[in-house]
């Protein structure tokens, strides 16, 4: 039997992939896995913010039209790239361990975000994590900040900027750790939805994959996932809103902390909620509305200009 991983061609996903290859073959030996690299648009526009060209979905579509073209019969994504909802006729099946969800802060002279000098300039491409940081530090600098992991390190070794912000879950998986100068905790800047999470996208009639596939399902992390996109289908939000986050199973209860900001951190509306393991989706949907009721309808309406 062969079994074809579309992915796309980056070192992080090839790694992911890689792993997901690894993982079934030992389980599998008379399954052989082949990837299929599929250049998605997010990979070619590299020179404009993700929040000005289309969002999450510029990592997922062109997989995903791949799968239902059954040219490849299984997808392995960063959830934080997979938008709240998927093509007609897919289905994430699989979510292995969760790695690290933190963001990491990497700086060659600074240890900790406190310690960056008066306006220093930080890399990042993310409207969450400016939102977040410019509300510890309005001084800072952000500096919009795209391309691969290593690009993104170039750019700090070069001297361009004081320091950038990455998923400490990426670093990891690379084997770049050592990079990694401070994770900041998420009690001050919350993950984005899905971070750390891969999943695992199927057509929703091809049984035997998901079977084949199961073993690799993680249950607190599939908990997690479906609670945090529960949250992020309820809010419609993409990469446009400054909006995180991020549950955990605690003993036998969910807990998920969302939050959503102004664009310039100027606001923060944080709340948390927990509730019963078996329904993760309701509990998203809960916290979302209780934001909405301590004003985020207000600022996604600003951002979204409605």
């Amino acid at each position: 039997m062969i079994l074809r991983i579309g992915t796309r061609g980056s070192k992080l996903a090839l790694v992911q992939s890689e792993w997901v290859k690894k993982e079934v073959q030992a389980r599998h030996p008379e399954v052989r896995v082949e990837l299929v690299k599929i250049k998605t648009k997010g990979d070619k526009i590299l020179d404009a913010p993700l929040s000005k060209v289309g969002g999450k979905g510029l990592f997922v579509k062109e997989i995903e039209e791949v799968l239902l073209k059954k040219e490849a019969d299984l997808a392995v994504h960063s959830m934080k790239d997979v938008p709240a909802e998927l093509q007609k006729g897919l289905k994430l099946s699989v979510y292995p361990k969760r790695e690290d969800p933190r963001d990491a802060f990497v700086s060659g002279h600074f240890s900790k975000v406190e310690d960056l000098p008066q306006g220093a300039s930080v890399g990042t491409s993310s409207l969450r994590r400016s939102a977040q940081l410019l509300h510890i530090r309005p001084d800072l600098q952000i500096v919009p900040l795209r391309g691969n992991v290593d690009t993104r390190l170039r750019k700090l070794d070069k001297g361009d900027l004081h320091a950038i912000v990455l998923a400490a879950a990426g670093l990891n998986r690379l084997g770049l750790s050592d990079r990694i100068t401070a994770l900041l905790s998420p009690k001050v800047v919350l993950p984005a939805i899905g971070q750390g999470i891969l999943g695992l996208e199927v057509r929703e009639d091809d049984q035997n994959m998901q079977d084949l596939l199961s073993f690799l399902n993680d249950p607190e992390t599939e908990l997690a996932a479906r609670a945090e996109r529960a949250f992020l289908r309820e809010l419609e939000g993409g990469c446009q809103v400054p909006l995180a986050g991020y549950a955990r199973v605690e003993k036998d209860r969910i807990v998920l902390d969302g939050m959503v900001a102004e664009l310039d951190g100027s606001v923060i509306l944080r709340q948390q909620r927990s509730g019963g393991k078996d329904q993760p989706e309701e509990l998203g949907i809960a916290l979302a509305k209780q934001l909405i009721s301590a004003g985020a309808d207000r600022i996604l309406e600003k951002i979204y200009g409605r």
